[in-house]
């Protein structure tokens, strides 16, 4: 497919797109965006301040609101980690795989976007880390690696929610995962779908159906989509599990903290206390 000479967005659209039209608009799209990104999340994600950053930190956080991995343990207690094969599917900077890496896991972290991962390049490079993860440029539907040769497999707000053909994703990682493997990903609660995309009071509207199934899609002058966000309903995420051969063992649905004051894109302080605006499916493959 050709890409657009640039990432001006002139149009959006809720319409059905191949996964193979969501690939390249969505590497392009990451490439373009990642030094944005990171600056802007980049220290909250690796759990240090925004005033003090620190390129080598890594730490575990699973959503806007900010659980931990190291409070919540859905990988499994942190102390079973070591020698623990983890793939981290959508590793952005690769916050996630780094702090697995120094609790003493074998960590593949991967990509799409080279943007994202040359992030995460410059952090191992910043913490001289002597173990870190190993890094790798792929698609979640199609993942470079061997049956069976996974322990865990995790995505905090990584592929899933950019991928509409899901399935195929919790397929591969089924492929992928040892029997009894776990496998724990983050992504928009389906609920945010119904409504704007505004963290204020004007937020708080209903003005799309919870059942359309629709990515939303930013297209460029030429109309090729330079950026793609796929939905599915809960039901949709649980039937797509079941059918790759996992058990649902856990959804969380995080509560906004009291103590949280921090505005990422919709997600809010005035929204988290009414609705959630993550969710967290922890699933096991069957022995």
């Amino acid at each position: 497919m050709d890409e657009p000479d640039d990432l001006e967005v002139v149009g959006v659209a809720y319409e059905t797109v191949d996964q193979r039209a969501a690939v390249s608009a969505n590497r392009r799209w990451w490439d373009d965006e990642a030094d944005v990104y990171q600056a802007e999340h980049g220290a909250f994600l690796a759990g240090t301040a925004e005033s003090e950053p620190d390129l080598g930190a890594a730490d575990f956080v699973w959503c806007p609101e900010g659980l931990r991995e190291a409070d919540m343990q859905l990988l499994g207690p942190t102390a079973s980690l070591a020698g623990r094969v983890v793939l981290e599917i959508g590793c952005g900077a690769a916050q996630c795989g780094r702090w697995l890496s120094r609790l003493g896991a074998s960590v593949v972290a991967i990509d799409l976007s080279a943007g994202q991962l040359r992030h995460a390049q410059a952090a191992i490079h910043a913490a001289a880390d002597e173990a870190a993860p190993l890094l790798a440029q792929a698609d979640a539907g199609a993942l470079p690696l061997a049956d069976s040769s996974i322990d865990i497999a995790c995505s905090a707000f990584g592929a899933v929610p950019f991928v509409t053909d899901s399935a195929a994703v919790m397929r591969e990682v089924a492929r992928v995962l040892r029997p009894g493997g776990r496998w724990v990903f983050s992504t928009n609660h389906p609920m945010r779908w119904c409504l704007r995309d505004d963290p204020g009071p004007a937020g708080l509207v209903i003005e799309r159906s919870y059942f359309d199934r629709s990515s939303y899609i930013e297209r460029a002058a030429d109309g090729t989509p330079v950026y793609v966000e796929a939905h599915r309903t809960i039901g949709d995420r649980v039937r797509e599990l079941v059918d790759a051969g996992f058990v649902v063992r856990d959804i969380v649905e995080p509560e906004w903290p009291s103590d949280h004051e921090r505005i990422w894109g919709q997600w809010s302080p005035l929204r988290g206390k009414l609705f959630p605006g993550t969710a967290i499916f922890v699933a096991q493959l069957s022995s």
